[in-house]
């Protein structure tokens, strides 16, 4: 599975659940086969994966988390080969609100690679970004903690320094950046500045119409490409 670029990821953590995420996932997959030139990503509580799998042809399932454990003992944990069974093909790591240490990124790293699920590590300083790195991710998410649902954006530096930090380190590490991301003209701001993806949360989960945000986003994504490819 090829993740294209730029890329936007849905991720609605706990602000939803059942009919009304399912509806979203619904929009997003219309959306994804309307511009299959974006990789969009739809992050899933592990219940709801297999509603949201069964019920869409074109994002990326997600999960927001997976431990490096093998089939056995790990009571409480969440086993990388049920979630791939249930329809996740890609999964977050070390989010703020489920942070890891860095041998326990490894070994679910490690478990995803031999799964084929593709991993978005989340780095909240330019020396976690580099430390993570050298594990190979998919795609890193440089996002600083204190900017979590603030609606303030990364400035411009940030962005900057922490995409040359990660490139140096492995230039096929794709590099998200969403801190504070709340609205379109974000959306867009953030991929202009060289970012391969971003996302959201509550900016979609707590709009006037969810579906209308989540669709303005996007949208923002493929102007980015269209500009970017000079249509």
């Amino acid at each position: 599975m090829k993740i294209n670029t730029p890329f936007f990821v849905f991720n609605p953590k706990s602000y939803m659940f059942g009919e009304e995420l399912l509806k979203l996932a619904k929009k997003a997959d219309k959306l994804a086969e309307k511009y299959p030139h974006l990789s969009i990503f739809v992050t899933c509580p592990f219940a709801e994966i297999p509603t949201i799998a069964s019920n869409t042809n074109h994002i990326i399932v997600t999960a927001q988390h997976i431990d490096g454990i093998k089939q056995g003992r790990g009571m409480g944990h969440v086993l990388p080969e049920s979630i791939h069974a249930a329809g996740a093909r890609a999964s977050f790591l070390n989010h703020a609100e489920r942070t890891l240490t860095l041998a326990q990124v490894t070994q679910s790293v490690k478990r995803a690679k031999e799964l084929g699920i593709k991993t978005i590590l989340c780095a909240d300083s330019i020396e976690e970004a580099r430390a993570l790195a050298t594990l190979s991710p998919d795609i890193i998410l440089c996002e600083p903690t204190e900017l979590i649902g603030t609606g303030k954006t990364s400035d411009e530096r940030y962005i900057e320094k922490t995409n040359q930090a990660i490139s140096q380190m492995d230039e096929n590490i794709l590099i998200m950046q969403a801190a504070g991301v709340s609205n379109a003209q974000d959306v867009y701001r953030t991929l202009s500045m060289g970012a391969h993806g971003t996302g959201c949360t509550s900016g979609i989960t707590e709009a006037t119409s969810p579906i209308d945000m989540l669709t303005d986003m996007i949208e923002a994504a493929n102007k980015v490409y269209q500009e970017k490819e000079g249509k």
